[in-house]
């Protein structure tokens, strides 16, 4: 009877980091932006994706597609490469500006045919999100219409193709255009939401003298993905209220975090490390906000 029990002890004690672990699952991407320094020529980027996922990053979010390809991949090899270490494409970076020409004529078509390529590829590559990370502070507020026009026309024909758009924020997005309009109230009010979300970057908006949570209750669901960061490492600086921020992540309309992180205190591999064990260790970071 005794060594009964202690069969049972054994394979309790064995079972148990399992057990801790399988509690502390979530459903975290990561912006390889993040590892940027790690991915270089003659590197092994196969095994870096290895190591996000032991880490327990669940998810990736590309920030370097060049005509057609994902970190010199092909749509299909960067999908096959996420999936063989244990993760899933979730979304990507990417942007192309208006010329002048085209801010003054209106006229965003040849613009548009690079956008048929690349949401082709995005396709490929299995992206659920596609994102443009930057638009620097319009001249006017008619070039700032204008670029709502042209994301609205990006986002639909994203939608066409089974995906989302959505605009990334920094904190210039907060100064007023002519004086007049300030650009992130402008660019919500003015495009239309069923072609184009907002992945906020909640260190930014703090940056820009903003609260996340002010923004989620103007502006209820149009926040479907946030990008979590700090000044490094996260929850390092204490300066962004992540708890408030994810317990109003149902009012912004959440269904996915981006995990980001910029500047380091530490190397590389440590600081995403460290900030994946934040989020993973947060109880007010839920398992998952997928749909």
């Amino acid at each position: 009877m005794k060594f009964r029990y202690l069969l049972i002890l054994f394979a309790f004690l064995i079972a148990l980091p399992q057990a801790v672990d399988a509690k502390k699952k979530k459903d975290v991407t990561i912006q390889l932006y993040s590892v940027r320094d790690l991915i270089k020529e003659g590197s092994d980027f196969n095994a870096l994706l290895k190591k996000l996922a032991k880490m327990g990053y669940s998810s990736v979010e590309a920030a370097n597609y060049n005509d057609g390809k994902f970190y010199g991949l092909t749509p299909e090899d960067f999908k096959k490469a996420v999936e063989d270490a244990g993760m899933t494409v979730l979304s990507s970076h990417c942007s192309r500006g208006l010329s002048d020409q085209e801010l003054a004529s209106g006229d965003f078509s040849e613009s548009l045919k690079w956008w048929d390529q690349c949401i082709a590829a995005h396709k490929a590559a299995g992206m659920k999100y596609i994102v443009t990370p930057w638009l620097g502070v319009p001249k006017t507020v008619k070039d700032l219409q204008t670029y709502c026009n042209y994301f609205n026309e990006i986002g639909k024909r994203c939608k066409e193709n089974g995906m989302l758009y959505g605009y990334h924020n920094h904190a210039h997005e907060f100064e007023k255009v002519e004086g007049k309009e300030v650009m992130y109230n402008y660019m919500l009010e003015n495009t239309n939401p069923d072609y184009v979300f907002f992945q906020m970057d909640v260190y930014w908006v703090v940056r820009g003298q903003n609260s996340p949570v002010d923004y989620f209750k103007k502006y209820p669901g149009r926040f479907k993905i946030l990008h979590i960061k700090d000044d490094r490492e996260l929850g390092q600086s204490g300066m962004v209220g992540f708890d408030a921020i994810f317990k109003n992540a149902a009012t912004a309309g959440v269904q996915n975090i981006v995990a980001e992180i910029e500047r380091y205190s530490c190397p590389v591999e440590e600081s995403v490390k460290e900030s994946i064990d934040y989020l993973l260790d947060a109880p007010f970071v839920k398992a998952s906000y997928r749909k």
